[in-house]
């Protein structure tokens, strides 16, 4: 009998739960306004991407609600709970069933990038910069690398303002990061991160709409590549076992 060793919680995760201990301490109702960005950042002494992706895990099971422009709220716990549990499989599914997921991303996110070169603020863009820089530090296990670049990802929907795209880009969270553990190698090819995600930021620095929109269809293009292959992978894995069991 064997047991896989306890993996400790990752910087995220502890601020995650810093936050949930906070509303339970206070006692804090649904609607209820949480500090702001600037000062959770001070007192728990992280970066805002770190802080931002600990409040989407928490806005994905419900327990906050980040109103853009307005702040950080107690969401109702039930309201986007029974969502979530749809999407707890995201990870059984095949790679050919991901590209669908993938292909709505694609729709979102290719208008995201290109309204985001339209209207982001020096605010907005430092975000995406500083979103970057995390994405590409060497010390970051292969799940928070894929965390932080889903991360960059929302920060471009977020920044256009538009709640409907951010709240499906909520409820599909899982099934977009089941994507790109399927697409992203181990170790992770940070050049050809920075490449991909560099392009879409100096379409967006530059406040250039064609570039940031180009630039993201080469990236969506690079996701449809690595699920085909990570499909046919699948399915050589799937005959190999199929031949051994016929032998």
């Amino acid at each position: 009998m064997k047991l896989e060793p306890v993996a400790r919680p990752s910087l995220v995760e502890m601020v995650a739960e810093r936050i949930r201990e906070l509303i339970d301490r206070e006692k804090l109702a649904a609607g209820d306004r949480l500090p702001g960005e600037l000062a959770l950042v001070e007192q728990l002494q992280v970066s805002r991407p770190v802080l931002r992706e600990a409040l989407s895990r928490l806005e994905s099971v419900g327990l906050v609600t980040v109103r853009r422009g307005r702040g950080t709220f107690v969401g109702d716990r039930g309201s986007l709970a029974g969502c979530v549990q749809l999407v707890r499989t995201a990870m059984t599914i095949a790679p050919r069933e991901l590209t669908r997921f993938a292909e709505l991303r694609c729709a979102i996110e290719v208008y995201a990038a290109r309204r985001a070169a339209e209207i982001a603020a020096p605010e907005d863009v430092a975000d995406l910069e500083e979103i970057c820089r995390h994405m590409d530090d060497e010390a970051l296990d292969h799940l928070e690398a894929i965390q932080a670049d889903f991360q960059f990802h929302r920060q471009l929907v977020a920044i256009t303002g538009n709640e409907l795209m951010q709240n499906i880009m909520q409820v599909i969270h899982e099934f977009v990061m089941a994507g790109m553990v399927h697409t992203t190698p181990r170790p992770r090819n940070r050049a050809r991160s920075r490449q991909l995600h560099g392009a879409i930021l100096d379409a967006v620095r530059a406040g250039d709409p064609d570039a940031a929109e180009a630039a993201m269809k080469v990236h969506m293009a690079s996701v449809y590549r690595e699920l085909d292959a990570a499909a046919e992978r699948r399915k050589k894995g799937q005959d190999r076992k199929k031949a051994s069991v016929e032998a």
